[in-house]
């Protein structure tokens, strides 16, 4: 468990070879310098465990302190040992760390429902005797039904279903889907080819909805949003093939993680040149290797894990305060995927 050290900006400026002024304008928000080196040095007093005043007074306001009274110990329960999960549990554990907590990752072991077998699996882990319990995105409905009518203090990672009581973060695809629809039609694109689920999961619903409102507020008829392709039909990319050849669409909104590399690899199939013949906004939940100049709004996915943490302390330390909703809203990475809107 992390603890509590005198670090100094003098400190955090030996170790990153630059001035004190410029470690201390980054730590404030002063505008100035380059991303690359706001984040570095935010990550690197990370590292060192150090905050700044304000940064203190914060936690503070919001009955979050540093290591308050015994150290508690958290569960976050996820349904498989995917790569999204673990970065959201990257940034959760790192948070709990860095306040004196400990969080265990826990994979659901049901495939089918069994709800009966749930319950004495929650007894003989031990789960319902932590203190309190995240949620991951892509638990099952039935289990999530029952998690959530647990006595414990609980946090969902996902968007909550309708109606629920419960605290909740999540990183906001909705805000994200609006970001890449207003990037196309800046750039020109009317025809929009949207790939992704319209319904199943609960973000996989929220992404699409988006979508058609985003079309309509810009003026885009249903007509011209008729363009779709499933991914859950098992001949999606055959689908996405013979849509692109058709000529119609000018642009491809790739609306769920993982499905841009096979896009991007069809659409060099076909011959089709990126941007000027076809352009792509993927809703990746971070930078693609096989592509690192690819459009995209950022989607924060750890930084959600974080958030979660502190969402969980505020609750154990103010119960009876109202339940909270919160979306984080990244910013639009504008990427080499999409033509400038001075060339349209």
């Amino acid at each position: 468990m992390s603890k509590r050290k005198t670090v100094t900006l003098r400190d955090l400026a030996d170790r990153l070879g630059l001035s004190v002024y410029t470690v201390s304008k980054a730590l404030r928000g002063l505008p100035g310098m380059s991303e690359p080196t706001r984040r570095l040095v935010f990550a690197t007093a990370r590292a060192m465990n150090y905050a700044t005043k304000a940064q203190e007074a914060g936690l503070a306001a919001e009955s979050i302190a540093y290591a308050a009274g015994k150290p508690r110990r958290f569960v976050m329960l996820m349904p498989a040992d995917h790569s999204f999960l673990n970065l959201q549990f990257h940034g959760l554990h790192q948070r709990m760390d860095e306040l004196g907590h400990q969080v265990q990752s826990v994979l659901l072991p049901f495939e089918g429902p069994q709800p009966d077998k749930l319950a004495d699996w929650l007894e003989e882990s031990g789960i319902l005797y932590c203190d309190g319990l995240f949620l991951s995105p892509l638990l099952p409905v039935w289990a999530e039904t029952i998690l959530l009518q647990l006595g414990l203090p609980k946090v969902m990672i996902n968007f909550p279903p309708e109606g629920a009581e419960v605290d909740s973060v999540i990183w906001d695809v909705q805000h994200a889907i609006i970001l890449a629809v207003n990037a196309l039609c800046r750039s020109g694109h009317r025809r929009i080819l949207y790939v992704g689920e319209p319904d199943g999961q609960r973000g996989f619903r929220l992404r699409y909805q988006s979508f058609r409102a985003a079309c309509a507020s810009r003026g885009i008829s249903a007509a011209e949003q008729m363009y779709h392709v499933n991914p859950a039909d098992p001949q999606w990319l055959a689908d996405l093939s013979a849509i692109l050849q058709t000529g119609s669409p000018t642009a491809i909104l790739s609306a769920n993680h993982g499905q841009a590399w096979p896009i991007l690899r069809k659409v060099q199939e076909l011959g089709l040149n990126i941007p000027d013949q076809i352009s792509i906004v993927a809703m990746e939940h971070g930078e693609l290797e096989a592509c690192p100049g690819l459009s995209r709004p950022a989607l924060l996915v750890q930084e959600a894990g974080e958030r979660a943490a502190e969402l969980m302390l505020r609750r154990i330390a103010n119960p009876l305060a109202p339940y909270e909703q919160i979306r984080l809203l990244g910013p639009f990475l504008t990427g080499e995927t999409v033509v400038e809107p001075s060339l349209c």
